[in-house]
């Protein structure tokens, strides 16, 4: 078994130590198998164990990983009554794959996950790094995520308070890169979801607001209006393909791991400047979004957003740019996908991730943070 059998890079050496987990009871009992020993505030040099689900989120080195490697194949969904408000609550198995669940909450006539179509990787996964896209994000329907602490063995509930999420990221993942492991194994997700007004009716009577430029453009409405959540994710799943964003073993731009930079995220604040306006902080013509502050639901004032696209394309890579032999380039359809053209290594890979982020660093000073988890290898 190979990591690249187990990827959607589809790169990665062996797999040393595979051990299933298709219950959530195999699952705490290999996390209490393997504690983690070591004070959390200390980092470690690598990673003592591996948890492999979905693998949309992994970049993992030629040489494999020598460790043992717990694949999460949990199953399990339970469906809740609509409360008095019309409100559905629904907990899914850590293992479960997310764009099922999300066509199961649309064929219910449930609004609130309909925007995250189409994004490979499992339930689990998603409060990690808060997924999002198209204006939606799991915090929105997190209800809580049900964990085992492997510091203390014990099983958390954590809530969006605890979890304490940004922009894709969360208590969970920011534990893991201070301790250099994984500290908080997801078991289980709740969310609350919006029944539809009428269920007789099917998935056509619920409806979500639009709240992504682009996904309005598709749908042919305006920004907040309220559209069928079933059309809501034919239009989600037509984008995403569109830009090889969808898996499809014929398509190489979808050999990847999604989106490769977060957008960087810029403080307003300037020492004994003070605070400074986005134009003083951002590059001549770089587009600016405002970060939501989710404790508040309001823009966090101190920080601005910008997009790590343009950037890269402004300094210099265009759609499918490649070094060498080009076994692994940017996506022909845009340039935030570092993908597999079909022979690449994960050595392949890196190296081009390097290579655009330093051009973009010595372009315009910026650093991009990559978003896939990199086992064995560095930046």
């Amino acid at each position: 078994m190979r990591f690249a059998d187990l990827t959607t890079l589809r790169v990665g050496g062996p797999v040393a130590d595979p051990q299933e987990a298709r219950t959530r009871a195999d699952l705490i009992a290999f996390v209490r198998a393997h504690p983690l020993t070591v004070d959390p505030a200390s980092p470690l040099p690598v990673p003592d164990v591996l948890f492999v689900a979905g693998g949309s989120n992994l970049l993992i080195a030629d040489d494999g990983f020598e460790g043992p490697t717990c694949l999460i194949r949990t199953t399990g969904t339970q469906w809740e009554d609509p409360d008095d408000h019309g409100r559905v609550r629904v907990t899914v198995e850590a293992g479960e794959d997310w764009d099922t669940f999300v066509a199961a909450t649309v064929a219910r006539g449930l609004s609130g996950l309909e925007a995250l179509s189409g994004i490979p990787g499992s339930v689990g996964a998603t409060p990690v790094q808060n997924v999002g896209a198209y204006g939606a994000e799991v915090a929105d329907c997190l209800v809580d995520a049900h964990v085992l602490d492997r510091a203390t063995g014990e099983e958390q509930v954590l809530t969006p308070e605890d979890l304490r999420f940004g922009y894709r990221t969360s208590l969970l993942k920011r534990s893991a890169a201070r301790v250099g492991a994984v500290r908080y194994v997801v078991l289980a997700v709740t969310f609350e979801l919006e029944a539809a007004r009428d269920s007789r009716a099917g998935a056509g009577a619920a409806t979500a607001a639009v709240r992504y430029r682009q996904l309005a453009q598709a749908l042919s409405v305006d920004l907040g209006d309220r559209v069928p959540v079933d059309a809501v994710r034919a239009a989600v799943v037509d984008l995403r393909a569109s830009k090889g964003m969808v898996l499809d073993p014929a398509d190489h731009d979808s050999w990847s791991a999604g989106s490769f930079f977060t957008n960087p995220i810029l403080s307003l604040v300037d020492g004994p400047a003070g605070r400074v306006t986005a134009d003083a902080v951002l590059p001549d013509g770089a587009p600016a979004y405002p970060v939501v502050d989710h404790a508040t639901g309001e823009p966090d004032p101190d920080v601005v957003k910008t997009s790590a696209a343009w950037l890269i394309e402004q300094a210099g890579f265009t759609r499918g740019f490649a070094l060498g032999a080009g076994r692994a380039s940017l996506s022909t359809k845009h340039t935030l996908a570092l993908t597999n053209r079909g022979h690449a290594a994960a050595s392949d890979v890196v190296g081009l991730a390097r290579h655009i982020r330093t051009g973009v660093e010595k372009t315009f000073g910026i650093t991009l943070v990559p978003e896939p988890n990199l086992v064995g290898l560095t930046l």
